[in-house]
């Protein structure tokens, strides 16, 4: 079965301000007052500043829009994650943004590499943004990142 993940997560309040000038964008709400927006690919195409993918070193991220990101965290810690797995094989990646610098990150798991001793890329990034997991349980499930299975099935 197949996971893949491409969004930016952050408070409800700063996605809703964020957002407001980008008619592609479709939040959708997360647990712990967080908020996720998909990079869909018309999102990609609303806030590329030029044809490349690959900013640091994410597959989804169009060039420029760290600095977007950025700007956004001028309301609130902004995270971008990006997952993909297949048949419980795959990798990460995350980066957090506050007050207009990148604070965590990039951080990368490769497949095949196991998890450092601090967690996930995704988990710390939540953890950056707030998020309390109870015993037994990751900041990714804490907040439900496992509801849906594709990028763009959470504003589907």
């Amino acid at each position: 079965m197949a996971y893949e993940l491409s969004a930016v997560i952050a408070g409800e309040e700063v996605l809703r301000a964020a957002t407001r000038m980008l008619p592609a964008a479709r939040a959708a709400a997360l647990g712990q007052g967080l908020s996720l927006l998909p990079m869909t690919e018309s999102l990609f195409h609303a806030v590329a500043g030029s044809l490349g993918r690959g900013a640091l070193g994410f597959r989804e991220v169009p060039e420029g829009f760290d600095r977007v990101l950025a700007d956004w965290s001028a309301g609130g810690p902004v995270a971008y994650v990006e997952a993909e797995y297949f048949g419980g094989v795959g990798e990460q990646r995350a980066a957090v943004w506050e007050s207009g610098a990148l604070v965590l990150g990039p951080l990368r798991v490769e497949e095949g590499e196991p998890f450092p001793s601090a967690g996930s890329p995704i988990s710390r990034a939540l953890r950056r943004l707030g998020v309390a997991a109870r015993a037994g349980e990751d900041e990714f499930s804490a907040v439900g990142l496992h509801r849906h299975r594709d990028s763009g099935d959470w504003v589907a």
